[in-house]
This record gives structure tokens, C-alpha cells and sequence, in this order.
């Protein structure tokens, strides 16, 4: 193979690749479209249907005519023999002839009509019933295409700000850390003002001889004369 022929082949395998990936890219599109243009081929198929069912009742019309004519001219003939006019009986039955041909030709006909509508009615409704599926099929596929629209948008944005959602933690500790320190702090201050007021309180107490009192070396030695 030459060059030139090993370029071709690599341009071709190229631009069906890149076909491909078109129509990957757009499958759920197409696969819509292709649902429209059946319904629309499926809507021509029964305007086609209802010229043929209007054909049929025709042809039906036209044997039932023969059939009536045939019944009557042979009428005519009976007549016409029971007066002994055979000639005329003849051109009647001549007339008969022809309309049996004519009546053998349209009954094949409306033989052939039957037969087409019943297939094109078998084939119209089979056609509905797939369209249909395919309708309730594309509805899932926009479903699934759409939940894993989200699943990746959701995975690449995680994926994207992991470590800024780690740098958010941080923040988040540090910050609880400090409220934690600011109500150590309070509770600290709070104890130690109860502490002092309490103290206060013991002295002013004591200075005016109420509650327990601290025995001094005085007292004790005039406790112990007493005794």
C-alpha cells in the first residue's frame, strides 16, 4: 500500500471516528427525531390506508352492480326465449357474457383490496405500538442522561473543590476552638467573681462577729484561765 493510500485510509478511519463520536454526543436527539419522522411516515401510511379502504368499498359497489345487472338480464333472456325470440335471447346472453368478465375482474379486485387493507391494518397498529415503546423508552433515556447529567456535574465540583472543602474545615475548627476558648474564658471570670464575692462576704462576717471566728492566741489563753 502506498503513502498516499495509507493517508487516505487514516483520513477516512479519522472522519468516521469523529462521525461517531458525533452521533454518541447526540444519540438521545437523533433517537428523537427518528421517533418524529415515524410518527410522521406512520400519519402518510394511513392516509393511504383510508384511499385504499375508499377503493375497496368501491369495487364492493361495482360487484354488487354486476351482480344485479347479471341477475336482471338473465330475467331478460328467460323472457325473451319464453316468447321464442332466441336471437334476441342471444344478444342478451352475449350481454350477460360481459358483464360476468366484468364481474370476475372486480370481485378479484375487491379480493386484492381486502387483502392489502387487512396487512396495511396489521402493520399501521404494529407500527403504533412501537412507536409507543420507543416514546416510553426516549422518556427513560432523557431520565438516566439527566440524573448522570447531575452525578458527574455533583462528582466534578467535589472533585474540583476538595481542597478548598478541606480548607473550609480548618476554618470551621479554628473558629469553634476560639468560641470554645471565649466561653473557658467567661466561665473562668464568672467563678473567680463568685469566688471574690464570697470572700467579701466571710470577712465583713467575721468583722462583725457573725459565723465561725478564728480563735487568737488572747482568747485562747482567757478559755483555758476559765476552765
Amino acid at each position: 500500500m502506498s503513502i498516499l493510500n495509507k493517508i487516505l485510509t487514516a483520513f477516512r478511519g479519522g472522519a468516521r471516528e469523529v462521525g461517531e463520536a458525533i452521533v454518541d454526543a447526540n444519540g438521545t436527539r437523533i433517537f428523537e427525531q427518528e421517533i418524529s419522522d415515524s410518527r410522521e411516515h406512520l400519519k402518510k401510511a394511513k392516509h393511504n390506508l383510508t384511499d385504499v379502504m375508499a377503493k375497496q368499498m368501491q369495487s364492493k359497489r361495482e360487484v354488487n352492480r354486476l351482480k344485479s345487472s347479471v341477475t336482471e338480464h338473465e330475467g331478460f333472456a328467460t323472457q325473451a326465449l319464453d316468447k321464442g325470440d332466441e336471437s334476441l335471447a342471444l344478444e342478451i346472453a352475449e350481454k350477460i357474457a360481459t358483464l360476468d368478465a366484468d364481474l370476475a375482474e372486480q370481485e378479484s379486485a375487491l379480493t386484492t383490496y381486502g387483502s392489502h387493507v387487512e396487512r396495511l391494518k396489521e402493520l399501521v397498529k404494529k407500527s403504533e405500538r412501537q412507536i409507543k415503546d420507543y416514546e416510553r423508552q426516549l422518556s427513560m433515556v432523557k431520565t438516566t442522561e439527566s440524573v448522570q447529567k447531575a452525578t458527574a456535574a455533583i462528582t466534578d465540583n467535589f472533585s474540583s473543590s476538595n481542597s478548598k472543602l478541606i480548607g473550609a474545615k480548618e476554618s470551621l475548627e479554628r473558629i469553634k476552638k476560639k468560641q470554645m476558648d471565649f466561653d473557658d474564658r467567661l466561665k473562668a471570670a464568672e467563678q473567680l467573681q463568685d469566688e471574690t464575692m464570697d470572700k467579701s462576704l466571710e470577712d465583713k462576717m467575721q468583722a462583725a462577729g457573725i459565723g465561725q471566728t478564728k480563735d487568737t492566741a488572747a482568747s485562747i489563753l482567757e478559755r483555758l484561765k476559765k476552765k
